[in-house]
């Protein structure tokens, strides 16, 4: 379906190629400048991006290590616990550069990470505004909270993988040895790409619900599929688990559990959008019959 636009006489009217084109390049070039702009304030805010985020989950301070550890040895019914193996990231992991100009580019390339992650809410508002124009009256209210949802879905996911999996992911693969003789001198640029890919990995795929909502609004999905491969679908979702986290059952587990509730609420969304269809069909119906028996009487 072609966009549509406001003329001068306040009417819309469809939009030429070329003329897409253009608001497709004032789309992108708003997203841009939205990633820029947050990308110097990231720069200018080093001390807060790399002491007070980036770098906080190995040390023992960390929220998360905090918890599990206190968890661990928790009083329950009067019994003491004694989980030492919660006491994750006890020890500070100490990381080195090995590049002349590594701590620089480091800096400008974790500044661009975060100016996307912190235009997301932008980029989403400006590729749904692009495409609203496409949707009747009806889809566009139905879709109302499309750019809301989308965004909270997204930051819950990295914040799921920043919060849980990044930790766990440190302690697991920062204290891993095939040799007493091999000790880990960790690279900077390769601790915050494990943290970079776990938190977006996360974010990506917490928009299942998202995704289902669309399949099944363009007729690809349906619940009754969704539901009928739900066994192939939790096999692929621990394979995806096993993937994205450390080799260690409790971070699968961590991560799974989400992805299971997740796919349930797609079902129920991917539910929804049918029922919604069905009675859009039938008010269709109805308001057709209507209009025969009104021309056949006439």
């Amino acid at each position: 379906m072609a966009l549509k636009r406001k003329t001068g006489g306040k009417r819309e009217g469809e939009m030429s190629f070329l003329e897409h084109l253009e608001e497709l390049r004032w789309h992108i070039i708003r997203s841009v400048l939205a990633v820029f702009v947050l990308m110097i304030v990231a720069f200018v805010l080093k001390n807060i991006i790399f002491d007070k985020i980036i770098l906080a989950p190995k040390s023992p301070e960390f929220f998360t290590n905090r918890i599990l550890c206190g968890l661990g040895h928790a009083k329950i019914f009067g019994y003491q616990l004694n989980i030492d193996a919660l006491c994750i990231n006890t020890r500070e992991l100490n990381l080195i550069n090995i590049r002349m100009a590594g701590q620089l580019t480091t800096h400008i390339l974790v500044a661009l990470v975060s100016g996307i992650i912190m235009a997301f809410p932008v980029i989403i508002y400006e590729f749904w505004m692009f495409f609203k124009p496409a949707l009747h009256e009806n889809e566009a209210k139905y879709t109302k909270g499309a750019v809301f949802s989308t965004t909270m879905l997204f930051f819950s996911g990295v914040l799921f993988g920043y919060f849980l999996l990044a930790p766990l992911s440190i302690h697991f693969l920062g204290s891993y040895h095939v040799s007493t003789d091999v000790v880990n001198q960790i690279n900077i640029r390769s601790y915050i790409s494990t943290i970079a890919s776990i938190c977006l990995a996360t974010g990506v795929i917490f928009e299942l619900p998202v995704i289902a909502f669309f399949l099944t609004k363009i007729g690809v999905l349906t619940p009754e599929f969704m539901r009928q491969y739900r066994k192939h679908s939790i096999v692929v979702i621990f394979i995806l688990s096993a993937i994205i986290t450390p080799p260690d059952v409790f971070s699968q587990l961590l991560v799974s559990i989400p992805l299971l509730i997740l796919y349930e609420i797609s079902i129920g969304i991917s539910g929804r959008v049918i029922r919604k269809k069905e009675k859009e069909h039938e008010a269709f119906m109805k308001e057709d019959a209507i209009e025969k028996a009104q021309d056949a009487a006439t």
